[in-house]
């Protein structure tokens, strides 16, 4: 009797370690596990945050974090050799690549928002912003009151889209609504004069100002329009692979490995805020 009780317990605890590992290897984790390739989306121009490099290669703030999530991939799944697929998405087709697998995490600049979570999942948080407003100096404009009658680029698609329609109506300030196709195209139309200011996240703004070229000169309005929580998406219901992203992202933050990728970034724009600096150390989740 006793060595039929052995051999149960022995049988439990093996279908255990097995059911343990097949969660492990499901979603993702198992797409990747068979195919031998993660596949990250970037955007191509929201400097600093993602963007192609002189090299030709995806650079940028958030594309240093996915690369150390990459890394804990590859570890999880014992794949040294495990291949990083990069594709380029747009603010438009983001997420519709996250949910239908065109890409296994997006790593850019986006909003998490609850009503993206009806389609995508989202890490932990990687960066707070505000929607604010980028304007050329000597125009004459300060305030976003100063826009009324002014003509306002900004991405379709985008929650710096919503925030613009929603300050417009909760103030009833009239200003014309002007869709551009990306920053780039923003910051020509602002340049152009086809535009009075273009909207998108302050840090964004920033980055379009320090790349820019010639002997234009620009300036961000006092007020923010909006909060902006980013995080990485990813596909809906696919906890094992949320949590590696997670487990990485949380490490960097509570070892304070992140101060040195913030400074590489966004060193020349000074010290991270108070609410980044908070965030930080809230999303540093203990293992």
């Amino acid at each position: 009797m006793r060595r039929h009780a052995v051999i149960a317990v022995a049988m439990v605890m093996a279908l255990g370690v097995t059911t343990a590992h097949a969660q492990t290897r499901a979603g993702t984790l198992k797409k990747v596990m068979d195919s031998g390739t993660l596949t990250i989306g970037y955007r191509e121009n929201a400097l600093p945050f993602s963007f192609t490099g002189s090299d030709g290669k995806p650079t940028g703030y958030s594309i240093d974090l996915c690369k150390e999530i990459a890394v804990a991939v590859s570890q999880e799944l014992s794949l040294p050799n495990m291949i990083v697929n990069w594709v380029p998405v747009t603010p438009e087709n983001r997420m519709d690549a996250v949910a239908n697998g065109t890409v296994d995490i997006e790593c850019g600049s986006t909003t998490a928002s609850l009503s993206r979570q009806e389609k995508v999942d989202f890490t932990l948080m990687t960066f707070v912003d505000g929607a604010s407003l980028l304007i050329a100096e000597g125009s004459g404009l300060r305030t976003i009151n100063d826009l009324a009658g002014k003509r306002i680029g900004v991405v379709p698609g985008t929650t710096t889209e919503r925030a613009v329609a929603d300050f417009l109506r909760t103030t009833n300030l009239s200003a014309t609504v002007v869709p551009v196709k990306d920053h780039d195209e923003g910051l020509a139309a602002l340049q152009t004069s086809k535009i009075e200011a273009y909207a998108s996240d302050r840090t964004i703004l920033i980055g379009l100002v320090l790349q820019a070229r010639g002997t234009s000169r620009y300036a961000l309005v006092g007020e923010d329009l909006s909060y902006e929580p980013y995080g990485f998406m990813l596909r809906r219901d696919d906890s094992a692979f949320r949590l590696v992203a997670n487990r990485t992202l949380a490490r960097i933050y509570r070892s304070g490995a992140i101060g040195q990728i913030y400074a590489k970034w966004f060193g020349a724009l000074g010290k991270p805020t108070p609410a980044l600096v908070l965030m930080y150390a809230l999303q540093g989740l203990p293992e």
